[in-house]
Order: structure tokens, then C-alpha cells, then sequence
């Protein structure tokens, strides 16, 4: 008889960490630094907000505390999270991993495919968390409330009517969000326009001229079409930020600074678990196992445009 060998691995805490590392943050959003990590949150975290009147003052001999300063807070807790995954190792007795199994009719499963399948389930989750980010809803399974259920929901949020995107009318619906930024936002180097893909490829369209008329004449360098090589865009010197989680139509603009999302990679509860049933159950099924958490917030809402 072939040696037997079980491919059940654990990891716990810390350790685990790495793996939840890879299904959380390496969606389009966070890969790309599109808005703040904070990554090592036990449970909660309450994150201040400072408001200030005109401070500065005419100067006399006293001390005259006359400013106001008002302080308020957001909380951040991230929402636990489960995978709870089961396979058959017979599927892959046709694929080209089959001889890693080897020939006898106990099957293991092929060396290192328990890395494999974290990376898969990994990629999966990540793509999850994504849309979470800015599309989600905390009363559906598997989701936390994403950025566009969280803004419209504050009333202090710069809201702008949207429309139905087009290359017609991409330039002028862009120009409404960048109106609605307060002006002590635009100069800041973090600031981003987030915007959906069909908007994002609407502006490489409309850019890309041979509009009605005339207008655009070739479009850039008079390349037409063919101008985008997938380069950085901005828009009135702003950069837009092609967020794949984000809804189609919807745009936000905000700073880097003042989004945040948030995870705990170092809590004890963090475990990524694949489970050889063989020795347990007899059967050919192998189970993987994540729990993780996961949660957004945004700091003060009136340096915010939601476009929806």
C-alpha cells in the first residue's frame, strides 16, 4: 500500500495573519493604497474628530480661551468573518496535478496544494472584500456596510445627484463631483475621485475625442482610441482612482487620509485551517477553514462627495 500522507495544516493568531493578509488585502482598493489600512484592530477602535472655529484671534495681555473646540468620535469594528469550504480530491484524479497523487487508489492530495487552495480561497475572499468596501450591505451574509451605505447615510456627506455615465456626458458628471469638493480639500496631495469602471473607461473613451461634431478632434496626441496604455488618469488635476468594488454610476471623492479600513491581522481568533477528512471520516474530502474581520469607516463627512 502507497504511505498515506494528510495535508492538514493550521494556522492560529499571528501566523495566520499572513494568510488573512493575502484574502483581505490584495483587492484592487487596498493593493493599490486607495484608502488607509489599520490593520491591528483587537475589536474596536474610536477614532476622534476635531472641529475648530476661527482660531486665531487679536493678541492682549490675557490668556482668553475664546475658540471652540468640539470633539466627537466614529467607531470602527471590523465585522467577523468565516470561509467554510469542502472539496473531493477525486476531481483532480484527471488533472495534471494526478500523478503528484500518485497511483494508488488512496489519493493524496498533490504536494503543496494546501497552499494552492489557501491562495484560491484567498483571491476569492479578496475579491468579496472588495466590493464590501464600497458596494456592501451589513444586514446581507458575508457583508459589512460598504462606503456608499455609510455616506449616504451622514447627512454631513456632500451629496450630488447622479445620472446614468457615458462618454457623452462623463466630463460634465465628473466636473459636478469636483464643484461639490470644498476648497480646503482640492489642494490636498491625497485626494482621489473614486469611480466605478464604466466611468473610468467612459473618460478614456470621451478622451479618446471623435465626438459629435468635431469635438475631441483625434483625442489625445491625436492617437484617437488608442491613446490609453493603462496609465494614471486625473481630472481637473485630480486623481481618479478605478475602484472595481465601487457600483456602476457612483463616484466619491474623498482624501486617502479620511478613509479607513479596518482588520485585526494579529488577533488570536485569526485561523486558516485545511482539514484532511480521510483519518476522520474515511471520505476524500479535504475542508478549508478562514475566520478573519473586516470593516470600513470614514472620518469627517463634509470634506466627503458622494455622487449617487
Amino acid at each position: 500500500m502507497a504511505t498515506t500522507t494528510s495535508i492538514t495544516t493550521t494556522y492560529a493568531g499571528e501566523f495566520a495573519g499572513n494568510y488573512i493578509s493575502a484574502a483581505l488585502l490584495s483587492g484592487n482598493t487596498l493593493s493599490q493604497g486607495g484608502i488607509t489600512v489599520k490593520p491591528n484592530i483587537a475589536y474596536k477602535e474610536v477614532m476622534k474628530k476635531i472641529a475648530t472655529d476661527d482660531i486665531l484671534k487679536d493678541a492682549s495681555c490675557d490668556f482668553d480661551p475664546t475658540s471652540t473646540v468640539t470633539l466627537t468620535e466614529r467607531i470602527l469594528q471590523p465585522k467577523e468573518f468565516e470561509v467554510n469550504l469542502q472539496l473531493c480530491k477525486k476531481h483532480f484524479v484527471s488533472d495534471w496535478e494526478s500523478i503528484q497523487m500518485g497511483y494508488s487508489a488512496y489519493k493524496n492530495m498533490p504536494p503543496k496544494f494546501s497552499d494552492f487552495l489557501i491562495g484560491h480561497v484567498a483571491e476569492k475572499v479578496a475579491q468579496r472584500i472588495e466590493t464590501n468596501i464600497w458596494s456592501g450591505t451589513d444586514a446581507t451574509t458575508g457583508q459589512f456596510d460598504g462606503f456608499t451605505t455609510t455616506l449616504g447615510a451622514d447627512a454631513d456627506v456632500v451629496d450630488v445627484t447622479g445620472t446614468t455615465v457615458t462618454a457623452a456626458n462623463v466630463i460634465d458628471e465628473l466636473g459636478s463631483v469636483v464643484d461639490a469638493i470644498p476648497n480646503t480639500v482640492k489642494p490636498q496631495d491625497d485626494l482621489n475621485i473614486y469611480v466605478p469602471s464604466n466611468v473610468f473607461y467612459a473618460y478614456v473613451r470621451a478622451l479618446g475625442g471623435f465626438g459629435a461634431s468635431g469635438l475631441g478632434a483625434n483625442g489625445v496626441d491625436g492617437k484617437g482610441n488608442l491613446w490609453y496604455n493603462n496609465g494614471g488618469l486625473k481630472f481637473d488635476g485630480i486623481n481618479l482612482f478605478l475602484a472595481n468594488g465601487l457600483a456602476s454610476d457612483k463616484m466619491v471623492a474623498a482624501q486617502k487620509s479620511n478613509l479607513f479600513f479596518g482588520t485585526g491581522l494579529l488577533r488570536d481568533q485569526n485561523e486558516v485551517k485545511v482539514i484532511d477528512m480521510a483519518d476522520i471520516d474515511g471520505s476524500q474530502n479535504v475542508r478549508i477553514v478562514m475566520r478573519m474581520t473586516a470593516g470600513i469607516q470614514h472620518g469627517i463627512g463634509s470634506e466627503i462627495v458622494l455622487y449617487a
